[in-house]
């Protein structure tokens, strides 16, 4: 499903699916999404008759890195709910998360990362204040088991 090309894709033409098949709608209107990767350990061994004196490189466990996502607050309870499902110990609550990449005129999705098994691990609201302009905003901290790219 990537498409390849010379220029690089704006960067906030994106769709978000919390796993439930909605990606349009305020609740699944996100301003901000960072963080999305994978690293892979690697682990160093040498045998005692090596006859080269470095180690060799072995390919171990990867792992996904938190995903942060910011949004205006606009009182929808959807997170909060899949964070209660999380912290009340339902195992069925972990979801796939997918992120659509869109192209400039909306037409065509360019890149998608589908985050499996994910589940809240922190929700923040706010910061509130009288005094400022800004709009108030709740953050969530989503932690997944595997990274896939199509």
């Amino acid at each position: 499903m990537a498409i390849l090309r010379d220029r690089p894709y704006v960067q906030f033409n994106f769709l978000v699916d919390l796993g439930d098949g909605v990606t349009d709608g305020p609740q699944a209107g996100f301003q901000e999404l960072s963080g999305i990767g994978m690293e892979v350990t690697v682990s160093e061994y040498r045998t005692g008759n090596a006859k080269e004196n470095s180690v060799m490189k072995i390919t171990g466990m990867n792992k996904s890195t938190d995903v942060t996502m910011k949004r205006g607050v606009i009182g929808s309870l959807n997170l909060y709910q899949w964070l209660d499902q999380i912290r009340n110990g339902d195992q069925k609550a972990m979801r796939t998360v997918t992120i659509h990449l869109q192209n400039e005129d909306h037409t065509q999705i360019v890149q998608t990362w589908k985050l499996l098994r994910a589940r809240i691990i922190k929700h923040t609201s706010g910061p509130f204040n009288a005094k400022g302009t800004d709009v108030a905003l709740e953050e969530l901290t989503l932690s997944y088991e595997r990274l896939e790219m199509e």
